[in-house]
């Protein structure tokens, strides 16, 4: 049996702008005294669990609603001129430090534990890191690492190893929380009930990943290992061990949408299914 070290854990899963939803559901959290004392996430998952680390609630809303429709932020634009769909300079240093900053001073000094998920290009296989910081040209990184997005971003490299989105090896950290000593767990899923992943077209991951060939084996895994995660959370939640919260219904949100009417739906619902949700799951914190 393993140590307990935390009482209450987040587990986020991605998503890309889907992963809206889930910054939804952590304001509710954090405007609600929900107080958990790590959080581990894939993709947007983390970047949007980092504001609840650092209790900025309404940050990841407030910037996709001043910015999304940026050419810089994530699109085309930014995929022909930096060959990376997501604005790297844009995202990760102009927006964090200066035009909504990220309170670094507050993340730092929080008891909260945060950990990004990343998958290894030379092994295929997820990591878990603790991140005691999200400074740039530290651990900010691992994140942008972690929600960088097979065949339209560049791989990031840190501690000599190379890394992408964390959700090709590990949609839903549910297992790693656990493993990491976290006794309960609330699960954010970015889907509603009754999505099965398909598996992907290979070619193309085949022909830009050919020296990396377990990762791409991690991807051909891909939609196996995470339906059957689904199930796995699902199943945890039936006898009490997690506490699920997703989407009590599909919205049309493309991975990269522009549309704000669209991700403010998104964002809205992941409030209205948090809140929906607040008094089981403050009687489950108390059982």
């Amino acid at each position: 049996m393993k140590e307990t070290k935390y009482n209450l854990g987040l587990v986020l899963e991605g998503g890309a702008v889907r992963g809206i939803y889930t910054a939804g559901v952590l304001d509710v959290l954090m405007e609600n005294g929900v107080q958990a004392d790590m959080v581990i996430g894939t993709s947007a998952g983390c970047i949007h669990g980092c504001n609840y680390v650092s209790g900025q609630a309404g940050r990841s809303i407030r910037y996709y609603r001043k910015y999304r429709n940026d050419r810089h932020f994530m699109g085309f634009y930014s995929l022909l001129t930096t060959g990376e769909v997501v604005g790297r300079k844009f995202c990760y240093e102009d927006i964090p430090l200066y035009l909504d900053p990220f309170d670094e001073k507050a993340f730092e000094a929080s008891p909260v534990d945060f950990y990004v998920t990343v998958t290894n290009l030379n092994t295929g296989r997820a990591e878990h890191i603790l991140c005691e910081n999200l400074r740039l040209d530290d651990k900010m990184n691992l994140l942008r690492g972690g929600a960088s997005m097979p065949l339209c971003s560049h791989a990031v490299e840190y501690g000599g190893q190379l890394y992408l989105d964390g959700g090709v090896a590990d949609s839903i950290p549910y297992q790693a929380a656990g493993d990491l000593g976290c006794q309960r767990r609330l699960v954010v899923l970015t889907q509603p009930a009754g999505y099965l992943k398909q598996p992907a077209n290979m070619l193309p991951f085949q022909a830009m990943y050919r020296r990396y060939p377990r990762f791409v084996q991690a991807m051909a895994d891909r939609a196996r290992m995470y339906n059957a995660q689904v199930c796995q959370v699902e199943q945890a939640a039936k006898t009490g061990e997690a506490f699920l919260i997703r989407p009590s219904k599909a919205l049309k949100v493309g991975r990269m949408e522009h549309d704000m009417d669209r991700i403010n739906a998104q964002y809205e619902l992941g409030r209205t299914d948090a809140l929906a949700a607040l008094p089981a799951l403050r009687h489950w914190l108390e059982g």
